[in-house]
């Protein structure tokens, strides 16, 4: 193969490749949004197993909570809850019976004063799905 042919077929390479990168990165971002609490559908309190309405309880009443963890800030790192400052959301552990430790459900409150929050959101999956809790 010659300079030119190797040049012709690394240009079309370098087109094909960026463009299944970009559609790969707009896939993502759909999924994305797609999956954000403001997106999905609110769910009732007590629709909720009876350790996450406890849990939501305790965040209310100021504790005391079960683990050590319990009220430190969630940083929201993947952007599935709405934006806001460091320090707005706090998460909190359900306890998941059987589970040897904190297991992977949580509830994730935001607004000051942690007692009082403004919405809360309630994962059965360790964050990689939110619904809103409807009181």
């Amino acid at each position: 193969m010659d300079l030119a042919s190797w040049s012709s077929l690394t240009r079309v390479l370098r087109s094909w490749i960026t463009a299944v990168l970009l559609a790969s990165v707009a896939a993502g971002s759909a999924a994305v949004a797609k999956d954000r609490p403001e997106n999905l559908g609110a769910i009732a309190l007590q629709s909720l197993p009876d350790e996450a309405r406890q849990t939501y309880r305790l965040i209310h009443s100021g504790g005391p909570f079960a683990y050590a963890k319990d009220g430190i800030v969630f940083s929201n790192r993947e952007q599935y809850l709405p934006p806001h400052a460091r320090g707005w959301y706090r998460e909190y552990t359900v306890t998941t019976p059987g589970a040897r430790d904190r297991g992977a459900r949580r509830i994730v409150c935001g607004g000051e004063p942690p007692t009082r929050p403004e919405a809360c959101w309630y994962s059965a999956d360790h964050y990689a799905s939110f619904n809103r809790i409807a009181p």
